[in-house]
């Protein structure tokens, strides 16, 4: 492991606004942040999760937009995460911060209704794994154990599998379909929202590659 790697690690383990459960607790963990969240940002605001956040560009783009909402980006890789991290260090931003965990036990780290809102960004389409895909049935049940009434799921995907796949679950499942984009910089240029880009995204779209966008409720 390179020595700069080492040293981002290092860091994370600094920053109070970067959660790190250890592995062997992550089947299990919850009791000290499960429902609590809002006591560990200090407030009682809207909570919005950046899923499989890579560099958190969203998680702190979002955060210094939305000063009255409170967002977490979730990622398994710390040396991609701590460049987030180190923003909302460098920056003081109150109402960013990152927990380190494979999504799978996402569940075990939220309770009953503690989130408003969910981007998904740019994740792995699994091309061959469709159940392993973060819209996939399975992940949407996990998210529907803590994500409010009523509450949005953002995905935004460079991947046309991806996106087709998606909008087939949400039809199957009979879930609300709110916005639909296959091309959102021709569709629907003016979004700050959408606007903002990530690193993989900036380099998908010097590639001339589409950037999609779908947002739905799991309500019925």
């Amino acid at each position: 492991m390179g020595k700069d790697k080492l040293r981002k690690f290092e860091e994370n383990k600094r920053f109070k606004h970067v959660f790190q459960p250890l592995s062997s607790d992550m089947a299990n963990f919850g009791s000290e942040f499960k429902g609590r969240w809002r006591e560990k940002f200090g407030n009682s605001n809207p909570i919005v999760l950046e899923l499989g956040c890579g560099k958190g560009e969203y998680t702190v783009a979002l955060s210094r937009k939305y000063p009255a909402t409170n967002f977490i980006g979730v990622d398994i890789k710390g040396a991609r995460l701590w460049r987030g991290a180190k923003t909302v260090a460098d920056e003081n931003i109150p109402n960013a911060a990152f927990l380190r965990i494979r999504i799978e036990f996402i569940d075990n780290f939220f309770a009953t209704g503690e989130i408003d809102q969910i981007w998904i960004t740019f994740p792995d389409p699994q091309v061959n794994k469709p159940r392993k895909r973060l819209t996939s049935p399975s992940f949407l049940d996990r998210y529907s154990k803590f994500l409010k009434h009523g509450g949005l799921i953002h995905l935004k995907t460079d991947s046309q599998i991806l996106y087709d796949y998606t909008v087939n679950v949400i039809k199957e499942s009979n879930y609300s379909l709110l916005s639909s984009y296959a091309d959102i910089y021709t569709q629907n240029p003016t979004d700050e929202l959408l606007n903002i880009k990530t690193f993989y995204e900036s380099q998908y779209s010097a590639k001339g590659i589409a950037i999609k966008y779908l947002k739905f409720k799991m309500s019925k």
